[in-house]
């Protein structure tokens, strides 16, 4: 066997390569950043449409059908019957009212609670304890929401542990009902505020806040004209989360809330019970409405920049 060698100073051209099918489209796609990102985004985009505005559509188009009194069979002749129902019933009114009270109120509760614990985390803590309230903070979202409702069914019950806790100071338990409703779904979202409010703390410079100090601030002089204004956003974030999940809750009320409703328990017992599908839908376009309208109302100030 002959073996050749390139003498000193002599270059061996090398080959080009194959031009493959794969080549010549990653050629294509470097020249060409927005066929690029158009064919990236496809998948996503065809997803969220098909499956969230389809499906708003024929919500829609489900809520002007109609029910035959008889047969109970579903017609698809169009009228807005349902809808009309839906905006005029008292009965509707009184449980839509409910419903944004009860939305409202954990709301303002979820902020007020999270905002010392997530300004405590992201500034006065040792990166130690930082993460270790985090994983605290996350924990309650490794159960299942059932798992978490019921507890909470048993923690208000006549024989829970709360009543043991506050009958020797004469108090008692609230039992089930919209108090304890508050409750539960204050438990079940409180994470979800934290961690956005977390988030737009900790991109607050602490020179700013040692600035504030300097001048002479308070600290609540400082976290009301410098904080606050700043994280506002990461707090309008937090509440879209409590708002629109507690929004269209039904499990929570069914567990805890006694003989209450919400939306979502109407929409639930015309899906089985009554077997209205086209009332149902138009009962859920409701909650649909607001959540629309509340962004809309958010759109302006940045907090969609901080979900």
């Amino acid at each position: 066997m002959t073996t050749t060698t390139t003498p000193p100073g002599v270059t061996r051209p090398v080959p080009a390569p194959r031009r493959t099918a794969a080549r010549r489209s990653s050629a294509f796609l470097a020249t060409h950043p927005r066929v690029r990102l158009g064919l990236l985004l496809t998948a996503p985009l065809f997803w969220l449409g098909v499956v969230y505005i389809v499906a708003l559509a024929l919500l829609l188009v489900t809520a002007l059908w109609s029910v035959d009194s008889f047969t109970g069979q579903v017609r698809t002749e169009w009228t807005f019957d349902n809808i009309v129902q839906v905006v005029t019933g008292s009965l509707y009114q009184t449980v839509t009212l409910r419903t944004l009270g009860i939305a409202l109120a954990v709301t303002v509760i979820d902020v007020a609670l999270a905002l010392p614990i997530a300004f405590y985390m992201a500034k006065v803590a040792t990166p130690r304890m930082q993460r270790i309230l985090l994983i605290a903070v996350l924990m309650p979202l490794w159960a299942s929401y059932l798992v978490k409702a019921y507890a909470w069914r048993s923690v208000l019950s006549q024989e829970g542990i709360l009543e043991w806790l506050v009958s020797p100071f004469g108090g008692h338990t609230p039992g089930y009902g919209l108090a304890a409703t508050v409750v539960t779904l204050s438990y079940l979202w409180l994470p979800y505020v934290i961690l956005p409010i977390y988030a737009g703390l900790e991109r607050v410079p602490d020179s700013l806040l040692e600035a504030s100090s300097d001048l002479g601030g308070k600290p609540g002089r400082t976290f009301r004209s410098v904080v606050l204004p700043l994280i506002f956003p990461s707090i309008v974030a937090g509440t879209i989360f409590s708002f629109s999940l507690s929004l269209g809750d039904y499990i929570t009320v069914n567990i805890v809330g006694g003989a209450n409703q919400m939306l979502g328990n109407l929409v639930y017992t015309n899906v089985g019970a009554a077997n209205n599908l086209p009332l149902a839908a138009a009962i859920a376009l409701i909650p649909i409405v607001i959540i629309f309208g509340y962004l809309a109302l958010v759109r302006r100030t940045g907090a969609l920049d901080n979900l």
